[in-house]
């Protein structure tokens, strides 16, 4: 426990400061404000509303005082009350004991201002945690530098198409990545359990239906033509609700109906305006400047990593969960924010973020730790991000959306944001500073774009639970099999 007596001159309040500190980041404190300050908070009190007051029998400013006092005393308490916490929290906070990262926690209507004797109130805190700022000069870094290629850019070209577009009419052998028009038919003993019906398929390695995955259906489609039928067997998973076929092997007759292609070559005019685009040309600069943003985005952060690691590897603070739980959700806007700025689409960032969420508690403290020395770094470069980089920023975010430069800042004030962009430009600063004056090797890096999906995914039950048995006991026909529970996608 340490104890305070601060006595700052002219107007400031005199203090007996006592603070403990139950965690690293955490601070009780307990303030006493002598009597002689608390008579003096209420002559100025009663000097400032005497020549105002409004009496009846009186004019302003001739109000007895003792009258005065015993008119207006609970209004000039309160107002007493609410000052000297004010005043005292302000003086506190500025005097250097220790650097708050929250507002002070405490019952405000709880505090009391006594008839006789000291004024005495108390509160919590959180607070930055106290550490010598780590030697962050000559740092050995590794900077991965990333060469894109054309190849590359039409990929995510087709990729950004795919998202817009079915593709056109292929007239050529199928190939991972074609879309397919398709019809399937599921047998048992030779008797139909299901169907699929013109369903538009990306080809893939594999194929994910509702209750069975067919391993083999990039091997068995690739290479086919419009029109051809391919036959294999898939086997119904044990967690299908279908108790008759759990486990059970059926058969099933795939026909291509069409084979679909992004012609990233060949884009007409109806394609280009459905993403905004006057030419081919001009799309594919759009898609290699956002591949360049993005290669950019994670040359910084391999280097962020690098440097975090070394700068907190003593940064073994004991953090509060209150304030993990509190800081979670401005790491999310903080990751959400570098990520648009970047041109990452929105299923890229929901990605980033829902894997954040599954780890919110390590990635937070991870993340508070980091943030704490950066801080550190900056405030004794005295580094603080200027007007026209916050307008930067927002443009940038802007640029990302269909919202305008005056939009998106009222939409970061409104959401309580803009600290959360305060953080981003200091942090981001403060690594350039560290990379500049360490020693930088660059190592080329593998390409950005990341592997296509393995599989694809079709919400259909080969065996509905409404399905009869595979064997079967008598003749009927196909329409008499039930077909209840798939209902085509739309």
């Amino acid at each position: 426990m340490s104890t305070v007596e601060t006595k700052a001159p002219d107007s400031k309040l005199e203090l007996v400061v006592k603070i403990n500190q139950p965690s690293t980041c955490q601070r009780h404190v307990v303030v006493t404000i002598p009597r002689a300050e608390l008579e003096r908070y209420f002559r100025e009190a009663y000097d400032e509303i005497a020549p105002k007051a409004d009496l009846p029998g009186f004019r302003a400013g001739k109000i007895p005082r003792k009258l005065l006092e015993n008119r207006f005393r609970k209004t000039v308490a309160d107002q007493v009350k609410s000052s000297l916490v004010m005043d005292s929290l302000q003086q506190i906070t500025e005097g250097g004991e220790f650097s708050a990262i929250s507002e002070p926690d405490m019952d405000f209507g709880a505090v009391k201002l006594p008839d006789t004797g000291d004024f005495t109130f108390e509160f919590n805190i959180e607070v930055r945690p106290a550490f010598d700022t780590p030697d962050w000069k000559g740092l050995d870094l590794e900077k991965t530098v990333y060469e894109l290629t054309d190849a590359e850019v039409d990929h995510q070209l087709a990729r950004t198409l795919e998202r817009v577009t079915p593709g056109e009419a292929y007239d050529g052998e199928a190939a991972l990545g074609d879309r397919l028009v398709i019809n399937a038919l599921f047998s048992s003993n030779g008797r139909e359990i299901s169907a699929i019906e013109e369903e538009l398929i990306t080809l893939r390695k594999r194929l994910s239906l509702a209750d069975c995955i067919i391993e083999n259906f990039g091997e068995l489609m690739s290479g086919a033509r419009e029109g051809d039928k391919l036959k294999t067997t898939v086997k119904v998973l044990k967690t299908s609700l279908n108790e008759a076929f759990k486990g059970v092997e059926v058969d099933v007759e795939f026909e291509i109906v069409e084979i679909r292609r992004v012609n990233v070559e060949g884009l007409n005019a109806t394609v280009l305006q459905s993403v905004g685009f006057d030419s081919a040309e001009e799309l594919r600069a759009f898609v290699r400047s956002e591949l360049e943003r993005q290669a950019e985005y994670y040359q910084n952060q391999l280097l962020r990593e690098q440097i975090t690691k070394k700068l907190t590897a003593g940064a073994n603070w004991e953090l509060p969960p209150a304030l993990v739980r509190k800081q979670a959700e401005r790491e999310l806007q903080r990751r959400v924010l570098d990520l648009r700025r970047n041109g990452f689409t929105d299923d890229q960032i929901r990605s980033v973020i829902n894997n954040i969420r599954r780890n919110s508690e390590a990635s937070t403290q991870g993340a508070l730790r980091e943030h704490f020395v950066l801080e550190k770094i900056a405030e004794d470069n005295s580094i603080e991000p200027s007007e026209k980089e916050y307008e930067d920023e927002i443009q940038l975010i802007a640029d990302q959306s269909d919202l305008s430069v005056r939009q998106v800042r009222a939409k970061l004030e409104r959401t309580g944001q803009m600290d959360a962009l305060r953080n981003q430009i200091l942090e981001r600063t403060v690594i350039k500073q560290i990379v500049d004056a360490g020693n930088v090797k660059e190592i080329k890096g593998d390409s950005i774009l990341k592997a296509d999906p393995d599989e694809a995914a079709v919400e259909f039950l080969v065996a509905p639970v409404s399905q009869i048995l595979p064997e079967a006991k008598y003749d009927e026909t196909t329409e008499d099999v039930a077909q209840e529970g798939n209902v085509k996608p739309t």
